[in-house]
């Protein structure tokens, strides 16, 4: 994990991570091309929490939206991980 100065807080994921967790959750999802998927990182405020946690929004037309964590940060979360939290939702 990247760190900035002595705060050791993780650096962003860059758009590249991003973009990968995008294309596994879309396919692990099967969402069409008119389906919406947005990534974002979060600090968790609940001591048990890891910290950084990984938000998925899957938006397929016409259903409800869902939300899926994976906890941990953006670039840390492998493809494995978004399939696994998509199971298990």
């Amino acid at each position: 994990m990247a760190l900035l100065g002595f705060w050791r807080r993780p650096l962003p994921a860059d758009g590249a991570v991003r973009e990968a967790i995008l294309a596994w959750a879309r396919a692990a999802a099967g969402l069409g091309a008119d389906g919406v998927v947005k990534v974002n990182e979060i600090v968790c405020a609940d001591p048990a929490c890891p910290g950084m946690e990984t938000i998925l929004l899957l938006m397929p037309p016409g259903r409800p939206t869902r939300a899926v964590k994976i906890t941990r940060p953006m670039a840390e979360v492998t493809e494995g991980d978004v399939v696994r939290a998509l199971a298990r939702d």
